[in-house]
């Protein structure tokens, strides 16, 4: 390998140089500060490097025939990693209390975070597979994490057998794929599929197989049954990390499939997505108005943004590749907010909080908490003058631009239904306590601002307040990172050799 090839590498070798140090670390002696401290180092160090190689990276870098470090693959990582960073952040103030080990959650968040950054580099099916599996593994322990808890095993299990289910599927339609093209990389995917004849069916339904698992993993209807308990009994910080780095990096890769195959030529794939896009949007927000456990509504939330993000995808174009870059960008910083806020009013000695009811009054309890997840709440559901809407705005944009005007009624009439349950999570916050003594006193205002989490919370304030007033470099950002600017380089050098190809 080359030295820009490792330079290129760099974040993906730190994280997991930090996964052995930390192994080691809880080899040697428990400390969960410890532990903790190295993670976050970690992960703050390899989002500098990704810096450092979306800067010098002017044209992809191809790592083998398996990866390629481009400026798409570089903002994706560096979502993952803030996102990343955050969840550490909250794990730390959630476990502080936890009796029992406490120190391999880090470890396998380390783990999972790597098999992300894998994904949205894949530019090979092997490497695809492979940082899947890498995700996925580390999440099935992170679940399951609080062992005495009834619910969070149940939500490990659940996840671990459904989430097999669904790689299955994903090997047999990438078998399916390779037999009708004789290659597993994605450049090369879809100018084979174009000369082939005869084998036309055999292949949609390898790419229906695939997208049928894939949308297990990013909750799409009817894929999304294991969604809603998963997220319930998860601990809260293993929940913000399921609903933002691991469908960042899901979503990513999809988004990557789907422009170097042009899948969107593709009528029968265009109707499957279309189908999947309104099933998600309408079941997401039908079934979260009858929601009144805060972390179940978010879960049923998450279904419809995946589903207005498909519309971004269905669209297709450079408009619609940076729709999905901003979108994907304002609902983790927000998803992260809000489950934020449920980690520092919860505890894993007791039971989280969860029950609509369980909040009202937080504003007179807790209000910086309270303005916190009002302005999350807000955000996602696409009210002007917040981060969702400029989300929501670019996914409108990209489908006015295509005259995808069935699905843009569907985005429309999602998120009039959508303000409803979110105004009405809002209301709880305001209510008045039905204990009067449990108003706090001024010098309590802001407690759980201190340690890590409060730290984290107020970070993803800023950035949402960021986002909704002053969007600009965060949208260059976007465009920067247009994986149709570099279509002629994605001819990747690695590739010219026929042997490397498979």
């Amino acid at each position: 390998m080359t030295h820009a090839q490792l330079l290129a590498m760099s974040p993906m070798l730190i994280v997991s140089a930090t996964s052995v140090v930390v192994m080691l670390a809880i080899a040697i002696k428990r400390h969960h500060d410890f532990v903790a401290s190295l993670s976050l180092a970690g992960l703050a160090l390899a989002l500098a490097s990704t810096a450092v190689v979306w800067h010098a990276a002017a044209a992809p870098s191809a790592i083998t025939a398996l990866l390629v470090i481009d400026p798409f693959a570089c903002f994706y990582m560096a979502m993952i990693l803030v996102a990343a960073l955050g969840v550490t952040a909250l794990s730390h103030t959630y476990l502080a209390r936890y009796q029992g080990h406490r120190e391999e959650m880090y470890l396998l968040l380390l783990l999972s975070t790597l098999g992300g950054m894998v994904m949205v580099a894949s530019c090979h099916f092997m490497s695809f597979f492979l940082g899947l599996e890498l995700l996925s593994m580390p999440m099935y322990g992170m679940a399951a994490y609080l062992v005495k808890d009834r619910r969070s095993l149940e939500a490990g299990m659940k996840y671990l057998v459904l989430s097999a289910v669904a790689s299955a599927f994903i090997v047999f339609g990438m078998a399916l794929v390779y037999s009708q093209t004789g290659t597993m990389v994605f450049a090369e995917i879809g100018a084979r599929l174009a000369k082939i004849t005869g084998g036309e069916h055999i292949a949609m339904l390898g790419a229906a197989l695939l997208l049928i698992g894939l949308g297990f993993k990013l909750s799409l209807a009817p894929f999304h049954l294991w969604t809603q308990d998963v997220y319930e009994g998860a601990p809260a910080p293993v929940a913000s990390f399921l609903a933002t780095a691991s469908k960042i990096a899901v979503f990513a890769l999809l988004l990557r499939y789907a422009i170097e195959t042009h899948a969107t030529s593709y009528t029968a794939l265009v109707d499957a997505l279309t189908l999947l896009a309104i099933l998600s949007i309408v079941a997401g927000n039908i079934l979260a108005l009858q929601q009144w456990n805060l972390k179940r509504l978010l879960a049923y939330s998450a279904i419809a943004h995946f589903g207005y993000m498909l519309v971004a995808l269905i669209a297709s174009g450079p408009l619609a590749t940076e729709a999905v870059a901003i979108y994907l960008l304002t609902y983790s910083i927000t998803t992260l907010a809000a489950f934020g806020v449920i980690t520092l009013v919860s505890s894993p000695l007791d039971h989280e909080i969860q029950a609509l009811s369980d909040y009202r009054g937080l504003f007179w309890q807790r209000p910086g908490l309270a303005a916190i997840l009002t302005l999350a709440l807000l955000s996602l559901a696409g009210v002007p003058l917040t981060a969702g809407f400029l989300g929501k705005f670019y996914v409108l944009g990209a489908g006015v631009d295509k005259r995808q005007w069935v699905l843009l009624g569907a985005i429309v009439a999602g998120s009039a239904v959508g303000l409803f349950f979110y105004l009405r999570a809002m209301i709880q916050l305001f209510l008045r306590p039905a204990d009067p003594s449990t108003v706090s006193a001024p010098s309590a205002l802001l407690p759980w601002a201190r340690g890590a989490g409060g730290a984290m919370l107020i970070t993803t304030l800023l950035l949402m307040l960021a986002l909704a007033v002053y969007p600009t470099p965060f949208i260059k950002l976007a465009h920067s990172a247009g994986i149709e600017q570099q279509r002629s380089a994605l001819r990747y050098s690695c590739c010219d050799d026929p042997a490397s190809r498979q």
